[in-house]
């Protein structure tokens, strides 16, 4: 791997609902399966902030280089089954990001007013899209135990180290790398959000599984054609 930048993730976390795969395949390109666990597809609202994206061996820059995301994800496995993640979307806070990713890796993004507080055992998001009209998130969770042992279930939902995109009808895969994520348990104390509905998919149902973790340090390559 030849990464082309460098980034970490701070408190971040995965709030996941199972969904039947008829309602998710026909968003996804043809080149691609849908991964499934238990028979059922997975959608992830993933909120988290960025801090120290540049270069890999360049100082980071203040403000530019620290700002919210908030994506809504599913995952996938390419013709080679190599598992990776689909983007619906990815909301962030600052628009040189958006631009850029937009541009470079086909992703996508969506300016949007965001904020991020954290205390002892609980974390806040909120974020509202200033593009592309109206949709929004107000997520706020209770973090619990570490998790010491990571089940098949906590690994198929975090340990995904690509990404795909498509540009036109071709797909392009960037490549990923970061440790085995420090995972706590969570708790959704309120959610109000329409980021899923935003994406073509039915609002989620049921009760969501939650994951949080404090930090972890990323590697990012420049996309290729899959």
């Amino acid at each position: 791997m030849k990464p082309i930048m460098r980034q970490s993730w701070r408190d971040l976390t995965f709030v996941h609902w199972p969904y039947e795969a008829k309602f998710v395949r026909p968003l996804i390109p043809r080149e691609l399966e849908l991964d499934l666990f238990d028979g059922m597809a997975w959608i992830g609202l993933v909120p988290f902030r960025i801090v120290d994206l540049t270069l890999p061996q360049s100082p980071a820059i203040p403000w530019l280089s620290h700002f919210c995301e908030t994506n809504v994800r599913t995952y996938v496995r390419n013709r080679r089954g190599e598992a990776g993640v689909w983007f619906f979307s990815l909301d962030a806070a600052r628009l040189a990001a958006v631009i850029g990713a937009r541009a470079a890796y086909a992703l996508p993004y969506f300016w949007a007013k965001m904020r991020l507080v954290r205390t002892a055992q609980r974390v806040s998001y909120w974020s509202s899209r200033r593009m592309n009209g109206p949709a929004e998130c107000d997520l706020e969770i209770e973090t619990g135990e570490r998790i010491e042992r990571h089940d098949a279930r906590d690994i198929f939902l975090t340990k995904r180290m690509c990404l795909y995109a498509e540009r036109g009808r071709k797909l392009l895969k960037a490549d990923i790398e970061h440790p085995e994520w420090p995972l706590q348990r969570g708790r959704v104390l309120r959610l109000r959000e329409s980021l899923v509905r935003a994406t073509s998919l039915p609002d989620p149902a049921g009760e969501a599984l939650v994951h949080f973790s404090g930090s972890i340090d990323v590697l990012v390559e420049w996309p290729k054609l899959d």
